[in-house]
């Protein structure tokens, strides 16, 4: 996840809209940011050889790591090809203790910086979930403006096969029994405008063969499809939303929404965050602030915490009443093992003040509790993302490693139904929201973070993950399963 001011992210990713020690300029915030971390100057490197980048990034992990005791005392950076594989070796302990789970990483400035400021990214525009032990993958979202969308391709679609041409087509049941689920990720090629695949799917209409080019596109944060909504339940309204990143163009887009809901008079909504891995900690909280009429200007959203020697960078955001913010009396969040970072504090703000009013929908939570901050070696385009901060909610609740489970006060366990589009009152975890929201029983979450849960595919309940390469680029952080 990322601060508007600050370069700090907080899931998966988040990223600051701005070079190192800078801000996201391009965000809106309702809170007072104060701190500003400084990296220390960058050291003058004759070229981005191998070596220069590795001292740099290891430099950077000592003075900023939020678990300095687990970095090794020495290792040397030979025995690594590539600068990741050197930060894997260096953050291996607080991964071993699921602290770090790959959250500190080496991304491009310029390829982060355009996805926060826009959404903009190069890819098909569907986002995809793999069923390893039956050998399938299919469409759990596609994306307007996209070459997926242009192809008719949506929700609940199935990938039988890829290909570079017709004549080299290979069935995703081969390539997951020779790779893995992996093996669909290289079968899709890489992340460039103009890789052209042509695949066989089949859905509602059919089964059919088509070309699809991978084109620059700018993800719309909430859809103009079903994105915002107003349902009606047993006469209720409900003001419905699903976002999909923590982007700077969420933030028009969420107040246009809130005002809707503000106008009918909403009290009970819906945030379903089931595949949103996070984005702008400045935009988490627009959404606070929105879902906040009721608080007052002394209240607690979240605390920033950095490592004792790096305190005077600690910061408290407080609630700030927005023209459209609105007062509702139930929450019902929707959210998966694809739900981290920026969405977990979202959710997790809302527990100290709503208490059995605010309840987790569908799954447990990845778990991300800390936040990167954004440190740039700008000669070689090198952004090190380093995690340095952690976040808790008001009652300072942050601990939640394993997901969110572990302080909701109140779940449903509900499966994300790829019969239906998201937002469909008929769709399993949509209807469990409003079912809990009506007071309804239902049954509790269970367990700690583990596969994304149960999605029913037409006439069968499967147990799908969304599909993320080893090492994914930025989008795919944020918005995981986008090819």
């Amino acid at each position: 996840m990322v601060r508007a001011r600050i370069p700090v992210t907080f899931l998966t990713l988040a990223a600051l809209l701005s070079a190192c020690g800078g801000g996201g300029g391009g965000s809106t915030t309702a809170t007072t940011v104060t701190a500003t971390p400084t990296p220390s100057p960058t050291p003058a490197a004759a070229s981005c050889s191998l070596r220069d980048r590795q001292d740099w990034a290891a430099a950077q992990l000592r003075e900023w790591y939020l678990f300095p005791e687990t970095l090794p005392a020495t290792i040397s950076p030979t025995a690594y090809v590539t600068v990741p594989d050197y930060i894997d070796a260096l953050t291996a302990t607080a991964r071993a203790q699921r602290k770090d789970r790959f959250f500190t990483y080496l991304t491009s400035i310029a390829s982060e910086n355009s996805y926060y400021a826009s959404g903009a990214s190069a890819g098909f525009g569907f986002r995809l979930s793999s069923d390893a032990d039956a050998r399938r993958v299919f469409v759990a979202e596609s994306f307007e403006g996209t070459a997926a969308a242009a192809a008719g391709i949506d929700r609940g679609t199935e990938i039988l096969a890829i290909g570079t041409n017709t004549s080299d087509l290979r069935t995703v049941d081969t390539i997951i029994a020779a790779q893995g689920a992996a093996g669909v990720t290289e079968a899709l090629g890489p992340s460039t405008t103009g890789t052209t695949r042509v695949l066989r799917i089949t859905d509602a209409t059919g089964t059919r063969t088509i070309s699809v080019t991978k084109t620059d596109y700018a993800l719309t944060p909430v859809s103009s499809r079903y994105g915002a909504q107003i349902l009606t339940d047993s006469g209720e309204q409900v003001g419905y939303i699903n976002l999909r990143s923590f982007i700077s163009t969420a933030d028009p887009a969420l107040r246009a929404a809130f005002e809707r809901f503000k106008a009918a008079g909403v009290t009970r909504v819906i945030i379903d965050v089931r595949y949103n891995g996070g984005g702008l900690v400045s935009i988490a909280e627009v959404l606070a602030n929105l879902l906040g009429g009721a608080r007052a200007s002394t209240d607690v959203i979240d605390y920033t915490t950095f490592r004792p020697e790096k305190s005077s960078n600690n910061e408290t955001a407080f609630y700030v009443k927005q023209p459209q913010s609105i007062s509702p009396t139930r929450i019902a969040f929707i959210g998966t093992q694809g739900t981290a970072s920026a969405s977990e504090l979202v959710i997790a703000q809302a527990v100290p003040y709503f208490h059995t009013n605010a309840a987790l929908i569908g799954t447990n939570t990845f778990g991300k509790p800390v936040g990167q901050i954004a440190l740039d070696l700008p000669e070689c385009d090198d952004r090190l993302r380093v995690i340095a901060f952690s976040l808790q909610n008001a009652a300072r609740q942050g601990a939640y490693y394993d997901g969110l489970t572990s302080i909701m006060e109140a779940s449903c366990r509900a499966g994300d139904d790829l019969t239906h589009q998201m937002g469909d009152p008929q769709e399993s975890s949509t209807r469990a929201a409003l079912d809990y929201l009506a007071g309804r029983t239902c049954t509790p979450i269970s367990g700690t973070a583990g596969s994304q849960g149960a999605l029913s595919l037409r006439t069968s309940a499967r147990s799908l993950e969304l599909l993320t390469p080893e090492r994914p680029d930025t989008t795919q952080r944020e918005v995981p399963g986008s090819f």
